[in-house]
């Protein structure tokens, strides 16, 4: 597709890979939409990247539906969703608890669920559209302390297959990202320390990937990218 003048949302933008996926599309000529559940963060990012925010928690069905008719109203038509909004439990089986659990599936599985379907619904209409979700390699196996969060992403997948099962007659695309370790926010977050350290991932990697997928004429498409570093060192 071309990124010339179209139009995308891009779910927890307002940092991180969400915040550099909407800067690459912006400087490559796309109208982006960004949500967030922090205001203040929210509004900071849109100012800075001159993206139309939406204050909104994907793990509320009324907030997903209010931002889908927000872009719609700002817009007039959406070509891409990015589903990045996400967050990390990372506890050992025996300390897991259930609201935590419960927590990381709200976000990174159902929110991730309401936030495609109520895309899916205006793609099929326009027999066009473009679901890029942003997993991660904890989608690829498991790990010690990974129960919630490589769970998640494990579902993220099982659902990004069933989708592109359904959607490709529409021709609507559906994609799979999967990053490797990126250095964001993301860790301070879920309570676990990254070291700044210039040989690993950053957010404009991700953001790069997403614009190749992107880019590829409407015809053919890549259902799944991933991402390592190079040479990474902790």
């Amino acid at each position: 597709m071309n990124l010339q003048n179209s139009t995308a949302l891009v779910t927890g933008g307002s940092s991180g890979i969400g915040f550099a996926i909407a800067r690459m599309l912006i400087q490559n000529g796309a109208r982006v939409a960004i949500t967030g559940r922090d205001e203040r963060k929210l509004k900071e990012a849109a100012d800075a990247l001159n993206a139309h925010p939406i204050r909104a928690d994907v793990s509320n069905e009324s907030d997903v539906k209010k931002t889908l008719d927000e872009v719609l109203k700002a817009f007039g038509h959406l070509d891409i969703l990015v589903n990045n909004a996400g967050i990390g439990v990372f506890k050992n089986l025996v300390e897991m608890d259930r609201a935590g659990f419960e927590a990381v599936f709200a976000t990174n599985v159902t929110g991730a669920m309401l936030m495609a379907r109520e895309a899916a619904k205006h793609f099929i209409q326009r027999k066009s559209g473009n679901i890029v979700n942003i997993s991660s390699t904890a989608s690829l196996r498991g790990a010690p302390n990974g129960t919630a969060y490589y769970a998640s992403k494990f579902a993220l997948r099982g659902m990004t297959e069933c989708w592109r099962g359904e959607l490709r007659q529409h021709n609507i695309r559906v994609f799979l990202v999967n990053p490797s370790e990126v250095l964001t926010n993301f860790g301070a977050a879920a309570g676990y320390e990254q070291k700044p350290n210039p040989t690993k991932l950053r957010g404009e990697e991700i953001a790069h990937a997403v614009k190749a997928v992107l880019e590829m004429d409407d015809r053919g498409f890549t259902p799944e990218i991933t991402v390592f570093a190079t040479n990474p060192k902790d």
